[in-house]
């Protein structure tokens, strides 16, 4: 059974948690990363390899080839969809998460 919630005005509705990133279709733009509020998003590089790689390390910094957004915390996502909203390459998979 999915996980539900209310509106402030008592409407049942499902959040639409995010669940994935495609990275093929990730620019690395960082909007998603503004907008959310919980910490659910990192910006992280990806290598000529295909090899995710934290920005800040410095022994992979010639080696980055583009920058994409990685799921850090999907706990903390509330299901808003805000990321959704700003994302103009439509790279993010949501839906209903089921309850524990």
């Amino acid at each position: 059974m999915p996980i539900t919630g209310l509106t402030r005005g008592g409407t049942s509705y499902v959040p639409e948690f995010l669940l994935a990133i495609d990275a093929a279709k990730c620019i690395g733009c960082g909007r998603c990363y503004k907008v959310c509020a919980r910490g659910v998003l990192t910006l992280k590089g990806i290598t000529d390899e295909d090899e995710l790689v934290d920005l800040e390390d410095e022994d992979d910094e010639d080696e980055i080839e583009r920058k994409v957004m990685v799921i850090a915390d999907g706990d903390d996502c509330i299901g808003c969809g805000a990321c959704a909203r700003v994302c103009p390459s439509g790279c993010q998979s949501h839906g209903p998460v089921e309850a524990r």
